[in-house]
C-alpha cells in the first residue's frame, strides 16, 4: 500500500481511484466497536435500559442492519426516517419517533406501522395522536418532551434544552395538565418524559442537571397525580472530537452520573426505578467516517492566502458553513510530510462561504492529490444536497480491512429523474 494514508486497513488513495470523488467511507469496525461500547458500559451493566440510535447522524439501509444486529434501537425525526428503517428489517417496536411538527400523515403511519415508542412534543400533538390512535383501534407508547430550563454551553443552533426552545413541553405545562390529559386519554398510554439538552457536549454536568429537574417533576406528578413512569429518556448530545476539541469521551462519562442520580432517586422514593433509555447519534457515527476529495487547485489570492479548492464542498459538509464546524485534514499521499503550509481549504460551490476547513497546516499539494477529512460521520452525508447540481457523494464502508459499496453515487439523470 505504500506510506498513503489508510483507514482501518484500507488505502485511502485506492479508495478514491476505485470509487471516485467525493466519497464519504465509514467504518463499520468502528460503528460495532461504540456499540460494544454502550453495551459493556450501558446496557448490560444497568438493568432495564436501552440504547437507541440517533439516525439523524447517519441514516443508510446498511447501518440499519448493523443497528439490529447490535440490538439497538432507532429513532426517527420523519416518516422518511420511519421508512426507511422497517424497509431495513428493523423491528418497528424497536423506534422511538420525534419531531416539534409531526404531520397527520405521519402520526398516522407511526401508528399503523406500530412504533414503539411516539415522544410527543405538544399539546396539540396529542389530541390528534389520541384521534387517529382511537380512529385505528391502537393504543401507542408515549413520553412527554419536556424543556428542562438548562444552558448546554453549545451552540445556539444544536442547543435545545433551554427554556427558549421549539422544542417540547415547559415542566409547568407538564404539571399542570398536559400529564393528566394524557393519563385521562383511552388513545395513547403514557409512560414518561424525555429530554434533550443539545449536541456536541463534553460535560456531564448539563446532562445532571436536567436529569435532577426532570426527576423532581416526577416526583410532583407522583405525588399529584399517582402517576409512575415506566420510562425516562434522557436524550443524546455526547460530544466527539473534533479539531481543538478534547478526545471523544467514553459513553460511562455521561451515564455513569445520570444513573447515579436517578438510581438515588428511586431508592429514596421507594418505587421501582423505569427503563432508562439513551440517544447517541453522532457518538456512534462520527468519528467512524471520513471524506475523501481530489485536489483540483492550489492558488495564493491577491491577500497572500492560500487556498487549496477540491471537487466536494458545502452540498457533501454544510457543517462549516452552519456551525463553524473544525475539521482535521489529512494529505492521503503525505501522511507524514511536513505541515510547512497554511491553506484554507475551499469548495467548489459559487459561494464565498463554501469552505470546509479555514486555516489549516498541510504539506504542500498539488492537483491531483488527494485530502481525507476526518470525523466527518455524523451530519454530512445525512445533510446533503445538490447545491449548483452537484451529485451527492458515494458512501463506502469498510470493514475487516475491505471495501464494499454501501450507496452508489448519486448522477445527474438522478438529480432531474423528479422534473417534469
Amino acid at each position: 500500500m505504500g506510506n498513503n494514508f489508510e483507514f482501518y486497513g484500507c488505502d485511502a488513495a485506492e479508495l478514491a481511484r476505485e470509487y471516485g470523488t467525493p466519497l464519504y467511507v465509514i467504518s463499520n469496525d468502528a460503528v460495532r466497536a461504540r456499540c460494544r461500547e454502550l453495551r459493556e458500559s450501558f446496557t448490560d451493566r444497568y438493568e432495564n435500559t436501552r440504547a437507541v440510535y440517533a439516525c439523524k447522524a447517519f441514516l443508510t439501509q446498511e447501518i440499519c442492519r448493523i443497528m439490529k444486529s447490535e440490538g439497538m434501537g432507532m429513532d426517527a425525526v420523519s416518516g422518511g426516517e420511519i421508512y426507511a428503517e422497517v424497509k431495513a428489517g428493523m423491528d418497528p417496536g424497536m423506534l422511538v419517533f420525534h419531531g416539534n411538527s409531526k404531520t397527520k400523515a405521519e402520526l398516522i403511519q407511526a401508528v399503523e406501522t406500530g412504533v414503539g415508542t411516539i415522544v410527543v412534543d405538544n399539546m396539540s400533538e396529542l389530541e390528534l395522536l389520541n384521534e387517529i390512535a382511537l380512529e385505528k383501534g391502537a393504543k401507542p407508547g408515549i413520553l412527554f418532551r419536556v424543556a428542562p430550563g438548562v444552558d448546554s454551553h453549545t451552540h445556539s443552533y444544536i442547543s435545545t434544552g433551554q427554556l427558549d426552545s421549539k422544542f417540547g413541553f415547559s415542566i409547568e405545562e407538564v404539571e399542570n395538565h398536559a400529564a393528566k390529559a394524557a393519563m385521562d386519554m383511552e388513545g395513547v398510554d403514557f409512560r414518561g418524559l424525555h429530554f434533550h439538552i443539545g449536541s456536541q457536549l463534553h460535560e456531564n454536568d448539563t446532562h445532571v442537571m436536567a436529569v435532577k429537574i426532570v426527576l423532581e417533576l416526577l416526583g410532583r406528578l407522583r405525588d399529584k397525580y399517582g402517576f409512575k413512569a415506566a420510562e425516562l429518556n434522557c436524550g443524546g448530545g455526547f460530544g466527539v472530537h473534533y479539531k481543538d476539541d478534547p478526545e471523544t469521551p467514553g459513553i460511562s462519562m455521561f451515564v455513569d452520573p445520570m444513573m447515579a442520580e436517578i438510581d438515588s432517586f428511586y431508592e429514596k422514593l421507594g418505587d421501582e426505578r423505569p427503563m432508562v433509555t439513551i440517544e447517541p447519534g453522532r457518538w456512534i457515527i462520527s468519528d467512524a467516517g471520513i471524506t475523501i476529495y481530489e485536489v483540483g487547485s492550489v492558488k495564493v489570492n491577491g491577500a497572500g492566502k492560500t487556498y487549496v479548492g477540491v471537487d466536494g464542498g458545502m452540498p457533501d459538509n454544510p457543517r462549516t458553513a452552519l456551525y463553524q464546524a473544525s475539521y482535521e485534514v489529512v494529505v492521503v499521499e503525505k501522511p507524514d510530510a511536513p505541515k510547512d503550509v497554511r491553506a484554507t481549504i475551499a469548495g467548489k460551490c459559487c459561494e464565498s462561504g463554501d469552505i470546509i476547513i479555514y486555516d489549516a497546516d498541510i504539506p504542500a499539494v498539488e492537483r491531483g492529490d488527494h485530502l481525507a477529512v476526518l470525523s466527518t460521520g455524523a451530519y454530512n452525508y445525512s445533510m446533503a444536497s445538490n447545491y449548483n447540481r452537484l451529485c451527492r457523494p458515494a458512501v463506502v464502508a469498510v470493514e475487516n480491512g475491505e471495501a464494499h459499496l454501501s450507496v452508489r453515487r448519486e448522477t445527474y439523470e438522478d438529480m432531474i429523474s423528479r422534473d417534469l
